[in-house]
């Protein structure tokens, strides 16, 4: 199977770049490398099977297709809309975070 592109949004990269700095900040250089490793085989996963991330938000936002997809071993959800021929990444967020206050805050349209 071939797989999708992933096309984060600036505002996505800048998350990704916002949880490497706080691991580089904790003095957890490997941790920082692990946590992109990843973020790597999760947009892999999600460039393959586009359908396998959880709707969960999409109602609770108000943004149809919107789904989000775990980061494996980190508390981190990609929040992502399926397109036509790649995925959108429109956040990269702390689970434990008010995802509706930060989605909000997102460059989405």
């Amino acid at each position: 199977m071939n797989a999708r592109q992933v096309i984060a949004r600036r505002r996505a990269r800048q998350d990704v770049d916002e949880a490497i700095a706080h691991y580089l900040g904790e003095g957890a250089e490997q941790t920082a490398l692990d946590f992109v490793d990843a973020l790597e085989r999760a947009y892999d996963r999600i460039g393959r099977h586009p359908g396998s991330g959880s709707p969960r938000y999409a109602h609770e936002l108000n943004l149809p297709g919107l789904r989000d997809y775990q980061v494996v071993r980190f508390p981190y959800l990609i929040f992502y809309i399926e397109c036509a021929d790649h995925s959108d990444v429109w956040r990269v967020l702390h689970a434990e975070r008010n995802v509706a206050a930060w989605m909000q805050a997102s460059d989405a349209p």
